[in-house]
């Protein structure tokens, strides 16, 4: 098995809970609970209140830059919509087999990306991020490089990339390979291997495979709640997430990743019909995870009372924050090895408490 035969000197590829270390928080989308996400200011204030990794969603541009957006679309995420010199560009393409309307990231250079800015990509859920509406600009993975490592020398500690490929399939059709800028820039940047603060995570399994023939940086596999890896649903594949994640879909996995991100809820632990979280009611995912090798860093924790279990929601409304880090400690409790979160600041709260009171 590849993982076996990787070194584990520097960054740690076994269970990293296992081997007496701290979980990981991730700063899912940089702190998108307080910033709009993907802007180099969501990075640096997750970084700041403490994150261990950041996670930056990657797309394509026309011409061949790796840009931070959590989808190509970009009416979103951007203010697109409000330059009437685009307006021409809105077309209706199918993504990964869906029919999306709308301004997509492979139709603009890199040059007219600059110049959109952000918008908050939930104002209904967090309206107080509107506040910050255009004034940041798209980053692309490069940008977001120079931050962390300038971040690294200000602050004397190492903190880690969790870049997402988004849609590699797509961008592959047309022309737009991701794997080898990709793997230019991080390579470029110091980023050689297992030692090098960085995973790479995609839902896509051909790709990670590719991948995995190109760079020694650990790469996760992501498990999506129902359906295919598009990829594999594109092949005309059998192989469904839900497969994926029993014991020998685990196995499977070993062979090109190093750890697997799956959905929370779906592969975890569920509320129960009360919308508590009884760890009796946790499945074995973990432990299959932790037995073919797999570190498991499931997603995503929102503080919001819409994301949270009933039990754990305040008084207040959809968009206020309830209690996240209970919710958060009761995965810990069960054995992950990180986590996505959109508010690091209480992430890291929990954890360390976690910790400590083990």
């Amino acid at each position: 098995m590849l993982v076996a035969a990787m070194p584990t000197d520097g960054f740690p590829l076994r269970p990293r809970c296992a081997g007496g270390e701290k979980p990981l928080v991730i700063a899912h989308r940089g702190a998108s609970g307080y910033l709009p996400e993907h802007t180099l200011a969501a990075y640096a204030v997750a970084i700041f209140q403490g994150a261990d990794f950041i996670e930056p969603d990657l797309v394509m541009t026309k011409d061949g830059h790796l840009i931070a957006r959590h989808e190509n679309v970009l009416d979103l995420t951007t203010d697109v919509a409000s330059h009437p010199e685009f307006a021409g560009r809105r077309t209706t393409k199918g993504v990964d087999g869906v029919a999306v309307t709308g301004w997509f990231s492979e139709d603009f250079t890199l040059a007219e990306i600059k110049q959109l800015r952000a918008i908050e990509r939930m104002p209904g859920v967090r309206p107080a991020n509107t506040r910050f509406d255009r004034q940041f600009e798209v980053p692309t993975l490069q940008e977001i490089i120079d931050l962390v490592q300038a971040c690294e020398r200000a602050l004397g500690r190492k903190i880690g990339l969790y870049p997402e490929t988004k849609h590699p399939t797509y961008f592959q059709r047309l022309g737009l390979s991701m794997e080898e800028p990709l793997v230019r820039i991080l390579h470029r940047n110091g980023y050689q291997g297992a030692d090098g603060r960085v995973f790479i995570q995609s839902f896509e399994v051909g790709h990670l495979r590719k991948l995995r023939r190109m760079t020694r940086i650990p790469l996760v596999q992501l498990l999506g709640v129902g359906g295919k890896p598009y990829d594999v649903e594109a092949a005309g594949g059998s192989l469904t997430y839900d497969q994926m994640a029993t014991p020998g879909g685990l196995a499977d996995i070993a062979a090109y990743a190093d750890g697997v991100g799956p959905e929370k809820s779906h592969f975890i632990l569920a509320p129960d019909a009360e919308g508590k979280l009884d760890p009796g009611n946790a499945t074995d995912f973990v432990a299959n995870a932790h037995a073919a090798g797999l570190q498991v860093h499931p997603y995503t924790f929102r503080a919001e009372n819409r994301f949270l279990p009933v039990s754990l929601r305040s008084s207040g409304e959809p968009h206020a924050l309830g209690d996240s880090e209970a919710e958060i400690k009761a995965f810990l409790a069960l054995g992950i090895d990180g986590f996505f979160t959109d508010q690091a600041d209480l992430g890291v709260r929990a954890r360390d408490a976690f910790v400590a009171g083990k």
